[in-house]
């Protein structure tokens, strides 16, 4: 029994010394309780909204400066008219306009009724739903409030945008195209050099002609041919199973995939290259990626309800901004003229991690 207790604690000891392990079994865990506690919101606040004020009377500046004092909702863009509506929905600058109608303060006290129009932009169903709640709830206390001997009824009249059926379907199939492509391509890329470590074939390549950056081409190009068969499957699939609409260019769609692709493959390179074993590649891949892309990306949660500090961390992570591109292209169908910074931004982080990746390279081939 001494023997099985000393054991035991033998055990204990080699689990602790482990540096890594220890990071993994208290670090992880912390890491992911702050991540999960703070990102996963049910509720929306600050929605960036926009306000075409008709009418210029007493109600609507009291409906406005009401809507903006809740917390639910701030002003993103002034506009004059129904045209600059859908030019701030197309940019993606707004999730939801408010419409007062001319003479809206007449019409109240003097019909007994008024309409507002709420235009929700439903590429995301529970956040168009939930901010059309929150408009229609303040709406109906402002109502409440003005009411005192005779009834006057305010009638929000509400338009879905871009998913007037309100499919769910239209929020996760985009955001698993981009899920999908990041893990598969950095987490088969990531064991790609640490599978020549452990076989022992690395030094044939240290000694071959082959350059660091031709070596990493050379793991790459493959990797690429297979995500776009990915790629298109992966449409096919959205575009015929689950009737997801695609109002864009199928050319701009798969030069975006390109690069998104080029970005995730290269991740997983440094990935491969800084990791001693294929489990630790494929532990870093998963515990480092899958986290981020469902939780950081607005996959699901709307990063506008998370602390400044994860939104600032969000914007490292390229799945959110590949997110932006598909979903525009996709549900909205907009251009290159619209999505120029994402693609941009995209751009920037591939360069950054092929450049570090062939640099790595050539100090651990030094």
């Amino acid at each position: 029994m001494n023997s099985f207790f000393g054991f035991i604690r033998k055990e204990f000891y080699h689990i602790l010394r482990d540096r890594r392990t220890v990071l993994i079994l208290f670090g992880m865990p912390i890491l992911q309780m702050l991540i999960f506690g703070f990102a996963i919101r049910n509720e929306v606040n600050n929605a960036p909204i926009a306000i075409l004020d008709l009418s210029h009377d007493r109600v609507t500046q009291e409906l406005t400066n009401k809507l903006l004092s809740s917390g639910y909702f701030i002003s993103a863009d002034r506009i004059n008219s129904e045209k600059e509506i859908e030019a701030a929905f197309q940019n993606g600058t707004i999730k939801m306009a408010i419409v007062f109608e001319p003479q809206l303060g007449e019409r109240l006290f003097k019909n007994g009724q008024a309409k507002i129009q709420l235009l929700v932009d439903a590429t995301e169903p529970n956040i168009g739903v939930t901010l059309s709640s929150y408009a229609s709830a303040i709406i109906s206390d402002y109502q409440s409030q003005i009411s005192t001997g005779q009834v006057w009824r305010i009638i929000p009249e509400t338009q879905m945008r871009f998913n007037p059926e309100m499919k769910s379907v239209f929020l996760f199939v985009p955001g698993l195209i981009g899920l999908l492509l990041m893990l598969i391509s950095a987490l088969m890329t990531s064991i790609a050099i640490t599978r020549e470590k452990e076989l022992g074939t690395m030094e044939v390549l240290l000694v071959s002609p082959l350059k660091p950056v031709m070596i990493i081409i050379g793991k790459v190009v493959p990797y690429l041919m297979l995500s776009f068969v990915n790629i298109t499957t992966i449409l096919i699939l959205a575009r015929y199973v689950f009737d997801v609409p695609f109002r864009g260019n199928y050319g701009l769609f798969f030069f975006e995939a390109f690069l998104f692709v080029i970005v995730a493959l290269s991740l997983g390179i440094l990935i491969s290259i800084i990791s001693a074993t294929q489990q630790t590649a494929m532990m870093i891949s998963l515990a480092g990626l899958m986290l981020p892309v469902i939780i950081l990306s607005g996959f699901i949660f709307p990063i506008t309800s998370m602390p400044l500090p994860l939104q600032v961390i969000s914007n490292i992570i390229p799945a959110k901004w590949f997110l932006i591109i598909v979903r525009g292209i996709m549900l909205k169908g907009v251009g290159l003229e619209v999505l120029w910074p994402e693609t941009l931004v995209l751009s920037c982080m591939a360069a950054i991690l092929i450049t570090l990746s062939i640099k790595k390279f050539k100090i651990r081939l030094g």
